[in-house]
């Protein structure tokens, strides 16, 4: 999947925004509203907490522009906040949640086999209805926050697995083996709802002898 991060150029004046320039910071705002509210969606899952996140992104941001030192690009360092933020959130609401740096799972461990069906047989139409969507962006919402952060900002939001590093403060390895974790899991679930759209479409007319 891509980003539209990955269109938005990187020209703004850190020297402006350092020096409280409000229209630099306007400019910011504007190019990355809608990117850092769909991160925050998506981890989430909640428009209203969604904006809240968005919203305390932008004041911190503006808040600690003195402390950025420009070694990363703007966006991560946006990114690194909001998810932050997110996840601080989370930890809020609920009690029991696990830390991001924290290992998920043993890499070793075995895992059991995986009900992955070939969906190559299906019309493009019905891997893109809207159907299909929202039955992913509910599998992605059952994923493991740990897992969920790392495939939302790789696999939605664009970000290279060495940015992602950078914005989780995880090693590249974690990132990789997350990402991978949480598109197997992503596919087993998915698998039952495309199994169904294989084996129990209508026949056509004619498609019996």
């Amino acid at each position: 999947m891509s980003s539209d991060t990955n269109v938005l150029n990187e020209d703004f004046s850190l020297e402006a925004l350092q020096s409280g320039d409000r229209a630099e910071f306007a400019r910011l705002v504007d190019a990355y509203y809608t990117v850092i509210y769909r991160l925050a969606l998506k981890i989430s899952g909640n428009p209203q907490d969604a904006e809240d996140i968005l919203q305390e992104t932008f004041i911190k941001a503006y808040k600690h522009l003195s402390g950025f030192n420009g070694r990363s690009k703007i966006s991560t360092w946006l990114y690194r906040i909001a998810t932050n933020e997110a996840l601080m959130l989370i930890r809020r609401q609920k009690p029991g949640f696990i830390s991001i740096d924290e290992p998920v799972e043993n890499t070793e461990a075995e895992q059991g086999p995986l009900q992955i069906e070939d969906w190559c047989c299906l019309p493009e139409k019905e891997l893109l209805s809207s159907e299909a969507q929202v039955y992913l962006d509910k599998a992605i919402d059952k994923l493991p926050t740990s897992l969920r952060v790392v495939f939302v900002l790789r696999d939605i939001q664009g970000l290279s697995t060495l940015e992602t590093a950078e914005v989780l403060d995880l090693s590249e390895t974690a990132v990789k083996t997350r990402l991978s974790r949480a598109r197997l899991r992503l596919r087993e679930d998915l698998t039952h709802y495309y199994s169904e759209h294989l084996f129990h479409r209508p026949v056509p007319e004619g498609g019996r002898n």
